[in-house]
């Protein structure tokens, strides 16, 4: 048995790795002969490079038969802020003789006026301009630019 574990040794120590011209990685089988199996090498070397060719050809394959997809994005919007202007509320009041009236009021009782009294159509008003003249107690009207009247308030 003693010869058997030095006669292991003797082996794993006789083998060796040595390198060939073409930096490819060669085991010496045994020390003493010096037995390269070159041709083993060789086989190993060409089945490295076919492997090599394999894998490049795997992406290029696929690239072509898979396309690749196309990536919607969002469209982005720019939003621009707006500087909103204060908006002025106007009230005209017109007091007289214990009686008030605002601008709104007025230009409704003219429009039924122009729709009731005068009997024509709502579509057909296209103008309206008051005069208030509170010591009378009239609204004096021109309606279109050339209907005219007054009514009292």
């Amino acid at each position: 048995m003693a010869e058997a574990k030095k006669a292991t040794l003797k082996t794993s120590e006789a083998k060796t790795e040595a390198k060939l011209p073409d930096t490819k990685t060669v085991k010496v089988v045994d020390a003493k002969t010096s037995e390269v199996k070159i041709e083993a090498a060789k086989a190993e070397a060409a089945k490295s490079e076919a492997e090599k060719k394999e894998v490049a050809k795997k992406p290029a394959a696929s690239k072509k038969v898979a396309a690749p997809k196309k990536v919607v994005t969002p469209k982005k919007t720019v939003v621009k802020a707006e500087t909103k202007k204060a908006t002025v509320t106007e009230i005209v009041n017109f007091e007289f003789s214990d009686k008030s009236y605002t601008q709104d009021d007025l230009i409704k009782i003219a429009k039924d006026v122009f729709k009731y009294d005068l009997k024509m159509k709502a579509a057909d008003l296209k103008s309206i301009n008051l005069y208030v003249k509170p010591e009378e107690s009239l609204v004096y009207y021109v309606i279109n630019g050339d209907i005219t009247g007054s009514f009292l308030i």
